[in-house]
């Protein structure tokens, strides 16, 4: 259907799905960040995976040698950490604010969804405001992990001893609580809007599987087009404006 449309008749298709459901959410990746300066995982030349070497971002890695881990990542962490929302953000929180997204489930760690506003998040990856000690598990700001390092306290340790590391789901770690509540409040779900995600990722490319309807916004293809019903190249911030004004 995508390919017969114009781009115009595309927006104008999306915004009639949004409106006639009752139950809407909205699935994002990295590409919905790329333009809040964030770059993504896998694009070509620019994705971080072809810069730097996933696995130095596992669990492993972390429990072989922590002060390692931190040096190579943290720098990336806090380049996030001061990253502001963009049209993308902004154009979900507002569908939220106008009744036609229920919530938003994301696979980003950046916070921007929380700073642009919306209100029912679902952060499947995890976030970087908070941290957690391996030994007590009292939970910290994740300010304060960056202080510790930044102090030369490599790795960061918690005031107990022992050392700290981000709530984000690394490589080989289990997924979130949110992950599990994502899928519980997919239940009933009319129309899923997916957005700057190359679904390749599981098991979050999976919650396609629990909507009725699927919108795809994205760059690139993707392995679920032919699961959706309307795909929608371009970026995710022109095109999810557009469609909050179709809508308006």
């Amino acid at each position: 259907m995508g390919t017969e449309l114009s781009y115009e008749e595309l927006i104008g298709a999306a915004a009639r799905m949004l409106r006639a459901g009752e139950r809407n959410f909205a699935l994002t990746g990295a590409g919905v960040s790329t333009e809040s300066g964030i770059p993504d995982f896998r694009s070509p030349g620019t994705g971080l995976w072809h810069r730097f070497d996933p696995r130095q971002a596992t669990l492993s890695a972390f429990r072989r040698d922590p002060a390692a881990f931190y040096e190579r990542n943290l720098p990336r962490w806090e380049n996030i950490l001061d990253a502001e929302p963009n049209d993308a953000h902004r154009a979900l929180a507002r569908l939220e604010e106008m009744g036609l997204l229920t919530g938003v489930i994301t696979q980003n760690i950046d916070g921007l969804h929380v700073k642009a506003g919306t209100r029912s998040l679902f952060e499947i990856h995890g976030h970087l405001r908070t941290c957690r000690c391996q030994a007590c598990d009292q939970h910290l700001p994740f300010s304060q992990l960056v202080s510790r390092h930044r102090a030369g306290m490599k790795p960061p340790r918690c005031d107990c001893g022992g050392i700290l590391r981000p709530d984000v789901v690394l490589f080989e770690d289990q997924m979130s609580p949110d992950f599990f509540r994502a899928t519980q409040a997919l239940a009933g779900c009319q129309v899923l809007l997916v957005a700057g995600t190359s679904l390749q990722v599981y098991p979050a490319a999976g919650l396609l599987d629990a909507a009725r309807h699927v919108i795809i916004v994205n760059r690139e293809p993707t392995p679920g087009d032919d699961r959706a019903d309307l795909v929608i190249h371009g970026p995710a911030g022109r095109v999810l404006r557009d469609i909050v004004a179709a809508c308006g």
